[in-house]
């Protein structure tokens, strides 16, 4: 599948329109809605296919931030065999009271995975509390970014962000 077949197919499976209100607390009047393409077990596998190539050389974990990046991670890691960490927004109070579950982050270069980016604050807040954790995080990569200031965001605190896809990609690809 080509990047253009790709982008047409997310934005076929995931493009709503209406009033929404966004994490940002922004309103918008379109929403990609990645749980409609996360749940496609074969457009997720075509999409971490076409992330593969996006990974940073160094790179030893991939970090899935809740809820949204896990499965993009989960997908990915199946392709590029490297160990994942799931990231909660917050530590749980029980059990290992962890933030980040799966490998371990302490000393390592871990790439933030995320589907969707719009302001990029939960990437920013999470790669704070990782790097506090001792990983080493220089990007993050993601599905989609909606180019609506969090990649400006992103690199205020030290971060790469890597898009597979924009906002202008998916509008391309519904015209065609």
């Amino acid at each position: 599948m080509t990047p253009a077949e790709l982008a047409g197919r997310i934005h076929s499976a995931a493009h709503l329109t209406g009033e929404f209100t966004l994490r940002s607390g922004r309103t918008a009047t379109e929403y990609f809605d990645k749980y409609r393409f996360e749940a496609d077990p074969v457009l997720l596998d075509a999409i971490a296919e076409q992330l593969v190539p996006l990974v940073p050389p160094g790179t030893e974990v991939l970090a899935g931030l809740e809820m949204g990046g896990i499965p993009v991670v989960t997908a990915l890691g199946r392709h590029t065999g490297l160990p994942c960490a799931f990231v909660r927004k917050q530590a749980k109070p029980y059990g290992t009271c962890r933030l980040a579950e799966g490998a371990e982050v302490a000393g390592r270069r871990v790439l933030v995975v995320e589907d969707v980016v719009t302001s990029g604050g939960q990437i920013v807040l999470s790669t704070a509390e990782l790097r506090a954790l001792g990983a080493e995080v220089r990007e993050a990569l993601c599905v989609i970014d909606r180019e609506q200031g969090g990649a400006e965001a992103l690199g205020a605190a030290g971060i790469t962000l890597l898009p597979l896809l924009t906002a202008a990609h998916l509008r391309d690809a519904a015209a065609n």
